[in-house]
């Protein structure tokens, strides 16, 4: 934890993107309960573009499946708040949008429970270029926003360790 810089999550970002840029990767997001607010983090660094290749949202299950290639049996399986759909969210976003590393987020921010999961159980992954993986298991508590903030800052945190520790 030493290594991880200090700050909002808007520096973490820049952050993030500068060390990409250094190594010359590009990273690319998928989200769903966080809805854009990664992509959002992402894109208030100015030059962004130079790492940062896009994001999708697959807000809805279908999504998952039919944009980023999640199998529909795990889907059907386990729902889509799961570490296995979180994993596979995030290698998926990176074939999609030809990303050296790809984020993913899916969760429950509320009001109900979802799939199974109480309000507040996030995943969030990484996909690495060389084929690892990094997965942040979460039990977040608060309202519908303070559980989406936190998830952003959990999703780049994650990212920048995957980073710094490879």
């Amino acid at each position: 934890m030493s290594d991880e810089p200090a700050g909002a999550d808007a520096d973490l970002a820049g952050r993030i993107l500068g060390r990409l840029v250094e190594r010359g990767q590009t990273v690319a997001v998928a989200e769903s309960l966080t809805g854009g607010l990664v992509a959002a983090r992402m894109t208030e660094v100015p030059g962004a573009s130079r790492a940062f290749r896009g994001s999708v949202t697959a807000y809805s299950t279908e999504l998952k499946h039919d944009v980023l290639g999640v199998e529909q049996t795990l889907l059907e399986a386990r729902g889509a708040v799961d570490a296995e759909v979180a994993h596979a969210m995030a290698r998926g976003v990176r074939r999609a949008l030809s990303a050296d590393w790809g984020l993913s987020t899916t969760g429950v921010a509320g009001p109900e429970p979802q799939d199974g999961q109480p309000v507040g159980t996030v995943f969030v992954a990484v996909a690495a270029p060389w084929g690892t993986e990094g997965l942040g298991e979460l039990r977040l508590t608060g309202s519908r926003e303070r559980i989406r903030a936190d998830t952003v800052l959990a999703g780049l945190r994650l990212l920048w360790h995957e980073l710094v520790d490879n």
